[in-house]
């Protein structure tokens, strides 16, 4: 399969690196935080089979830049909406994971008619205490030498860039005002939803997805039994089997 590497500049002049992979109807995927946009490598090309993959690393992640040196998802949101504009792309479906997946969840709503359908795997419409609790200890000094060799295979700006991406994450942990869907703001998406949670997410308890269901009117729910904040990676094969059936339904 053809892929297609470039680096656009987007509002603000963030430098966005995004693959495009194949032909077909847009499906964007959107990679967790501290994540980047090979990590969709894992679930193979048959996740994207059929469609044009449009797969960016989000601003400051992989090998793109991030000049505003903060990650808030709404704003992360209106870069990738930059992003589709730039590339002529209206009408979507989208697959985001962890914080790919909040940020789908602000595109849903600031621009509803857009997102035709959408997976969102480890999302969470607000940040719970546990989560907070996990995020404040994303420091530097509690880095492992593992933990800055899985970074530096991800991310191609350098130390500092690394170092921002952990004082960012830290700072989700004091931020009250971008995570905070309430459940008529959910109601307004009209994309067809399927929420996908582990019901072991040591971050988000699955009452979490639970809400979303409810409040989101297109929402299918699945839940892995035993499964943590990694259920996709963790459940890869069904995971994909299910995801590419919801996004391929007309």
């Amino acid at each position: 399969m053809s892929v297609h590497s470039s680096q656009m500049h987007i509002r603000g002049d963030i430098e966005i690196h995004v693959d495009i992979h194949g032909e077909g109807d847009p499906l964007v995927l959107l990679h967790g935080f501290t994540g980047c946009g090979r990590d969709f490598q894992h679930f193979g090309e048959t996740l994207h089979e059929g469609f044009r993959a449009i797969v960016p690393d989000l601003p400051g992640h992989g090998r793109s830049g991030n000049p505003r040196g903060t990650f808030v998802f709404r704003d992360v949101a209106r870069d990738m909406y930059s992003l589709l504009d730039e590339l002529g792309i209206d009408r979507f479906r989208a697959l985001g994971i962890s914080g790919g997946a909040n940020v789908l969840l602000h595109m849903a709503t600031q621009q509803p008619s857009r997102v035709e359908a959408m997976v969102i795997a480890a999302a969470a419409p607000y940040f719970p205490e546990q989560a907070r609790a996990l995020m404040r200890q994303m420091t530097v000094e509690g880095r492992s030498e593992e933990d800055w060799r899985d970074m530096r295979e991800r991310h191609a700006r350098g130390d500092a860039q690394i170092v921002a991406l952990w004082e960012q994450g830290r700072a989700f942990a004091a931020r009250h005002d971008d995570m905070s869907f309430t459940p008529p703001h959910l109601a307004t998406i009209t994309a067809r939803t399927l929420i996908v949670y582990g019901d072991r997410d040591p971050l988000y308890p699955v009452e979490l997805a639970v809400e979303m269901y409810r409040a989101i009117p297109d929402a299918k729910l699945w839940v892995l039994p035993g499964a943590g904040h990694g259920a996709a990676f963790e459940e890869r094969e069904s995971f994909v089997r299910v995801a590419r059936s919801f996004l391929r339904t007309p």
